[in-house]
C-alpha cells in the first residue's frame, strides 16, 4: 500500500475539507465510491480481527455527539461525529465528522482529516456493496425517501456498484426533493420527483429511507412494501429514532453491521433482543446465505460502524499522496531527546 507518511514522523498529513474535495475530483466521485466500497467489503472480510464497541455516545435533547473507535491490531482509528437533526434549520450541518488513523506500534497518528464529506461517501459506498449482494439482481430502480445531504451519494453509489438507472425522489419538504434532483441531473440517471412516499415506491426494487427527525417514526407503512424488495434503512442512528413500521420487520430477513450497536440505535431497537439478524460480514465469508429467492424481503438495518470508517480512513491515507490533497500538520512534540520535552519548551522561548 502506498503510505503517505512523511519522513519526519513528527508531521501528520492533514486533508481539510478543501483537500477532500481535491481528492474526490482527482479520482472521480463514482470510481471513489467504488473505491471505497472495495476497501470496506476487503476489511467486513477479515470482520473478527478488528476490536469491536458499540460507539460512545452522549446524548442531549437536541443530538448526540458519538466517538468510534477501532483496530485491526496494526492500525488504529476513530472518528468523532455529531448528529444534531435541529441544524438543518439553521443553516448548519445535521452530521459533522473528522477522524484519525494511528500506527499502533508507535501510537504515532499517521492521518486527521475532515469526515464530513468522507462519511458520507462511505455510507453511500457500503449502502451500495450490501446492495449488490441483497438486492434482487435485476434491481435497477431505487425509491429515496429523505433527500438531504446522503441522497445523491446514496443515489450515485448504487448506479456504480449495482447498475442503478432510475431514482424516485421524495422528501417531505418539496425543497430537498428539488436540490437533490437538480444536483443529479447529467450524471446518468434517470430521476423521478415523487409528490409522496407512496408515488416513490412505484417499480423500487430498492428501498432507501434517510430521514433526519430524531424519533419513532414511520415513513415506511406495511402496505408500502411489497415482495421482493431490498430495503436499505440507513437513518436509523441513535435510541429512539426508527423509520419503519415494525411490521416490516417481521416480514424481512435483516442483516446489520454490529448487533450489539444496531440494537441499541436501529430499527430492530422495535424488536425483543432475541429477534434472528445476520451479521452482514457473515454473507461475505459465506458462514450466512444473503438472498435466497426472489420475494425475499432483505432489509440492511445500517447504523454505520466503526470499521467503516477505518476503511475509508484507510483509503483516504492510499491515496491522497498522488493527488497532494494534504499537508504536513506539525501535531507532535519531537524533542531531540525524547526524555527532555521540557528543554525543548525553554528552548523555544523569544529571544
Amino acid at each position: 500500500m502506498t503510505n503517505p507518511i512523511p519522513s519526519d514522523k513528527a508531521l501528520v498529513p492533514f486533508v481539510s475539507v478543501d483537500h477532500m474535495m481535491k481528492l474526490v475530483h482527482h479520482i472521480g466521485i463514482e470510481p471513489m465510491l467504488i473505491g471505497l466500497a472495495d476497501y470496506i467489503e476487503a476489511d467486513f472480510k477479515r470482520w473478527e480481527l478488528f476490536d469491536k464497541t458499540p460507539r460512545v455516545a452522549s446524548h442531549s435533547d437536541v443530538g448526540v455527539i458519538e466517538l468510534m473507535p477501532t483496530s485491526d491490531g496494526e492500525a488504529y482509528g476513530f472518528k468523532y461525529v455529531n448528529g444534531h437533526p435541529k441544524n438543518t434549520k439553521e443553516g448548519l450541518q445535521t452530521v459533522t465528522a473528522f477522524g484519525l488513523l494511528a500506527d499502533v506500534d508507535t501510537g504515532y497518528p499517521v492521518l486527521l482529516t475532515e469526515m464530513t464529506i468522507l462519511t458520507a461517501l462511505r455510507t453511500a459506498a457500503t449502502s451500495a456493496m450490501v446492495a449488490k449482494h441483497l438486492a434482487p439482481k435485476s434491481a435497477d430502480t431505487m425509491a429515496m425517501i429523505g433527500n438531504g445531504a446522503q441522497s445523491e451519494f446514496q443515489s450515485l453509489a448504487m448506479k456504480a456498484l449495482c447498475g442503478l438507472k432510475t431514482v424516485r425522489l421524495w422528501d417531505s419538504d418539496p425543497k430537498a426533493t428539488e436540490k437533490a434532483a437538480r444536483n443529479l441531473e447529467g450524471l446518468g440517471l434517470n430521476v423521478v420527483p415523487c409528490a409522496s412516499a407512496e408515488d416513490s415506491m412505484e417499480g423500487a426494487q430498492i428501498i432507501t429511507t434517510c430521514t433526519a427527525d430524531k424519533q419513532y417514526a414511520t415513513i415506511l407503512t406495511d402496505n408500502m412494501v411489497g415482495e421482493g424488495v431490498h430495503i436499505n434503512a440507513i437513518g436509523g442512528d441513535c435510541p429512539g429514532k426508527t423509520e419503519l413500521a415494525p411490521a416490516i420487520l417481521h416480514r424481512s430477513d435483516i442483516f446489520v453491521e454490529y448487533p450489539e450497536q444496531t440494537r441499541i440505535e436501529g430499527e430492530i431497537q422495535q424488536l425483543d433482543n432475541d429477534h434472528p439478524v445476520t451479521e452482514f460480514w457473515q454473507v461475505l465469508t459465506g458462514k450466512a446465505k444473503g438472498r435466497t429467492d426472489d420475494r425475499q424481503i432483505t432489509l440492511f438495518d445500517s447504523v454505520g460502524f466503526a470499521i467503516e470508517d477505518f476503511s475509508a480512513l484507510r483509503f483516504v491515507r492510499d491515496h491522497i499522496q498522488k493527488a497532494q490533497a494534504y499537508v504536513d500538520l506539525d501535531l507532535l512534540a519531537d524533542p531531540d531527546d525524547p526524555r527532555d520535552l521540557f528543554g525543548m519548551v525553554q528552548r523555544a522561548k523569544p529571544d
